[in-house]
């Protein structure tokens, strides 16, 4: 039997504020235990929440970025609930009418366009963090998180394959990071997913039964899970089971999702309007104000490259998935280097350097106006690229050292005098005759032969491009 996939995803981020969504407490993260848990979070009597004004900003500006509807008025309620990580009891939250309503997402999976639709975005407040294990048969809480800043993004169940769900997460990943409202970090729980899974009969419109995933914090978390989640449910229901709808874990150690609740519907939180808070209301002012001060999105970025610099559809891509690279490659082109050569060396020998250190582009050892000095050097023919590489490794560690000195120290500056190639290409084509007249009867491999003799004969400082010159006038003559 042939099923359909139906998958919507659920994605709490963390926003950039200083302060806490209703107290002035801080955000800061990694301090000690407890170290920044407010009363207002504590829950005690006579405290009244005020409401952290840059955690709508951030909202409208994420609105504008997904075209969607910002409502004028929205309100906030309380989401009641225990557990230990929640000493008030309820998490403020927004329900009925959210601050900003239907949007939507382009994303490209499996070689397709897609527009994942957006239902709403509403702004709440965190929980804190349960940490179990601290020490035998206990479990440590930690009340640092509570009341930080938080921007839930609810999805239509628009997703059919654990492809476009990662495709989906990514691309909001990547969103959030550029519009500045979210540090995307994932293993710190910035940026993290619910995944909504169901199945049905190909073709149907009545919509499977759903189990949500719970909390995962990486891209490749979400393939996994998604793909054994619907081969569980698939090979569940031909079995002749049933699904039950649940709020499960995945398990990356083994692999598996396992259930660990039966899931809750939104009358069992028993929201009602808080009375603490006053309506929130958005202006047309407001709206245009933070419009004026929006970014160029990654789409319109990605274009601009691709029409404008002549990038590839892959580089303009890859360059405009992360703001910092965008600002890195920026700072190439205004320095009058070739775009197409900056990007290159940007997705080639600098991501791979960044990717063995474990570091981001904003901590690499050579900057842009480096990075820009090598570029120079190889279009003004002082270095070939392969030079240009060893040059690149020889000054990562270096920061006081020029290009220029780095070139004089390895001694990789090119042969570009036309008097001291010809005298080299006619050492190459006395001592390899025969390679000569493999290449007059049609063989092209013998010319590049002859061009690596000469490269080898100048220990690779030749300039390429006039030994391949000058041979082909020397043998055609």
């Amino acid at each position: 039997m042939d099923w359909d996939i139906v998958i919507g995803i659920e994605t709490h981020i963390q926003l950039k504020t200083k302060s806490k969504q209703f107290s002035g407490a801080s955000t800061a993260y990694g301090n000690e235990p407890n170290s920044q848990a407010c009363l207002v979070s504590l829950a005690y009597p006579g405290l009244l929440p005020v409401l952290n004004h840059e955690s709508v900003n951030c909202a409208i500006k994420l609105g504008l970025a997904i075209n969607a509807k910002i409502a004028r008025r929205s309100i906030f309620a309380r989401k009641n609930y225990f557990y230990p990580d929640l000493p008030k009891g309820y998490q403020i939250s927004q329900m009925e009418l959210p601050i900003v309503g239907p949007g939507y997402l382009s994303i490209n999976a499996n070689e397709k366009k897609k527009d994942v639709r957006i239902l709403r975005a509403h702004l709440e407040e965190d929980a804190g963090k349960s940490s179990h294990g601290v020490s035998q048969g206990k479990t440590g809480i930690d009340l640092n998180r509570a009341g930080t800043p938080l921007l839930e993004i609810v999805t239509e169940p628009d997703m059919n394959s654990a492809e476009e769900a990662v495709a989906y997460a990514k691309k909001l990943h990547e969103l959030v990071q550029w519009i500045g409202i979210c540090d995307g970090n994932m293993q710190e729980g910035s940026f993290r997913c619910d995944v909504n899974v169901s199945v049905k009969k190909k073709g149907t419109e009545v919509l499977g039964t759903r189990r949500e995933i719970k909390n995962l914090n990486s891209f490749k978390f979400i393939k996994q899970a998604v793909d054994y989640e619907v081969n569980w449910q698939i090979e569940t229901l031909e079995d002749g089971g049933k699904i039950d709808q649940a709020t499960i874990l995945f398990n990356p150690e083994t692999g598996e999702t396992k259930a660990m609740r039966s899931k809750e519907e939104a009358n069992d939180y028993r929201y009602f309007p808080d009375p603490d808070l006053l309506p929130l209301l958005v202006t047309e002012e407001q709206i245009d104000e933070i419009k004026k001060l929006m970014p160029k999105l990654p789409d319109e970025m990605q274009e601009s490259f691709k029409k404008e610099l002549g990038l590839s559809e892959y580089d303009a891509s890859e360059i405009a998935s992360d703001s910092e690279v965008t600002k890195y490659f920026l700072a190439l082109v205004d320095s009058k280097v070739n775009p197409k050569l900056s990007a290159n060396w940007i997705l080639g020998n600098l991501y791979s350097r960044l990717n063995e250190e474990e570091i981001n582009i904003n901590q690499s050892p050579i900057d842009s106006q480096r990075l820009a000095e090598l570029i120079k050097r190889i279009e003004d023919s002082t270095i070939s690229n392969n030079a240009a590489k060893k040059v690149f490794d020889f000054i990562w560690d270096k920061s006081s050292i020029t290009v220029d000195q780095a070139i004089d120290e390895l001694g990789l500056k090119q042969i570009s005098d036309s008097g001291e190639i010809d005298i080299l290409v006619d050492q190459v084509l006395k001592n390899n005759q025969l390679m000569v007249e493999e290449y007059r009867s049609g063989k092209d491999k013998a010319f590049n032969a002859l061009v690596g003799q000469v490269m080898k004969a100048s220990k690779g400082k030749a300039n390429p491009s006039q030994v391949s010159e000058l041979l082909k006038q020397k043998i055609s003559k």
